[in-house]
């Protein structure tokens, strides 16, 4: 059995982050979290199209889509007072949008651990971006059955 290979633009976020020293990563992660796109006007105000991810602490919601075609958007929201939790929420939007279904679904689960991050945000904030990840795969999965 091969393992999951991450997609080019997952892979490519995680090799900038390994490629810093580890006190620069943090740095690097707080830039991500400036860089979460706006949510589309047809979001603005209903929330209810949105996904809570109870597993972090922050308020955080994502909506994906898959359009015909089975490719995936990822939109989210995160306050900019959580700004490691808004920057894995930027890096998933950014990594994941654009991907097919089935490019989304074979991302490894163990991806916001191989950033490099563990020793540099806690393990709560890790266990937010693994619950992000999962959550996108379901409403991915769940999407593509439909």
């Amino acid at each position: 059995m091969t393992e999951p290979s991450l997609p080019d633009s997952l892979a490519e976020i995680r090799d900038e982050f390994l490629e810093l020293p580890e006190a620069d990563r943090l740095q690097l992660l707080l830039e991500f979290s400036q860089e979460l796109p706006d949510v589309p006007a047809a979001y603005e105000d209903h929330p209810e199209r949105y996904e809570r991810v109870a597993e972090c602490q922050s308020p955080v919601f994502i909506a994906l889509e898959v359009d015909d075609a089975g490719i995936v958007t990822m939109h989210a929201t995160a306050p900019p007072e959580a700004p490691t939790t808004r920057g894995f929420a930027s890096i998933l939007v950014q990594g994941i949008t654009g991907l097919t279904a089935d490019e989304v679904l074979a991302i490894p689960g163990d991806f916001p651990q191989s950033m490099g991050l563990t020793r540099v945000v806690s393990p709560l904030r890790i266990a937010g971006m693994t619950g992000m990840l999962v959550r996108a795969q379901r409403q991915v999965r769940a999407l593509s059955a439909a």
